[in-house]
């Protein structure tokens, strides 16, 4: 058996720990317009602050979202993502596998939200343009890759891909401290495969924004041999890096929305 299903934990007069997220989050990340006049980027909040969240995230527990000791693998997702890509059978049938998202919150400035995955799901390989996220894991077993971009940018001779650095190949077992990802830092550019089934509790600090520009990319990864580098040089050993290429089509993920039924977040009205 494993975490998965949702249920409704009793009421309490003491304010829940997602209640205590919420206020936290909404008293660190500024909304986006209010920066808008701001000829340069916004800068993630500062370290202490980031690590307030972070700190209280390692206290949050499935039962503290909603979630009870029930097994999800027999569920059916749909094609959230639409699409034809990846006809491949052996990647499409591990890519089948149904992922529930729990929304819990989301304004302008951030989202909470809640991946669970049964054994053997994968959310491929994507970045968090202009993001700060914080990822913590609930329950379960699941094996991390993730990169940033070598700068100064190094691009393989005549083909389309981009020098990755790796940050983090690694399984993670709950618990374990909460993660956290930067614009340009802490493996901005991730992959998710359960080994056991496991749930994630995301904060994405702003969240994904077509008309904001902050548009999810999927990327493949190769070996660093796979491609030349010029006159470019490794420090690290070339296992550290990858070239890493954008894929121009949708991806084709499962993913079914699910219920969040933990507790319910008091919105204050400015």
């Amino acid at each position: 058996m494993g975490w998965g299903i949702p249920t409704r934990p009793p009421a309490t007069s003491t304010p829940s720990r997602v209640q205590a997220l919420y206020e936290l989050c909404k008293r660190t990340f500024p909304s986006p317009s209010s920066v808008a006049a701001s000829s340069s980027p916004s800068s993630p909040p500062p370290d202490h602050a980031i690590g307030a969240i972070s700190s209280l995230m390692d206290t949050i527990t499935p039962v503290d979202v909603g979630l009870r000791d029930d097994n999800l693998e027999d569920g059916r997702g749909f094609g959230f993502f639409e699409s034809n890509f990846l006809k491949n059978s052996a990647r499409v049938a591990r890519w089948a596998q149904p992922i529930t998202y729990l929304h819990v919150y989301e304004c302008d400035a951030f989202s909470i939200g809640i991946f669970c995955l049964p054994t053997s799901a994968v959310i491929p390989l994507h970045d968090h343009p202009g993001m700060t996220v914080l990822s913590k894991l609930l329950y379960g077993s699941m094996h991390v890759k993730s990169y940033d971009w070598v700068e100064p940018a190094v691009l393989a001779n005549g083909k389309p891909v981009k020098l990755g650095k790796l940050h983090t190949d690694d399984v993670l077992n709950a618990p374990c401290p909460t993660a956290v990802l930067y614009p340009q830092s802490g493996g901005n550019m991730h992959c998710f495969t359960s080994v056991k089934s496991c749930a994630v509790l995301d904060v994405i600090a702003p969240p994904y924004s077509e008309s904001s520009g902050r548009v999810c990319t999927y990327f493949h990864d190769y070996p660093f041999s796979s491609f030349s580098a010029g006159q470019a040089k490794v420090v690290h050993g070339p296992d550290n890096y990858a070239w890493l290429e954008a894929l121009n089509v949708p991806v084709n993920i499962n993913m079914r929305p699910g219920t969040y039924t933990g507790p319910t977040i008091q919105e204050h009205l400015p």
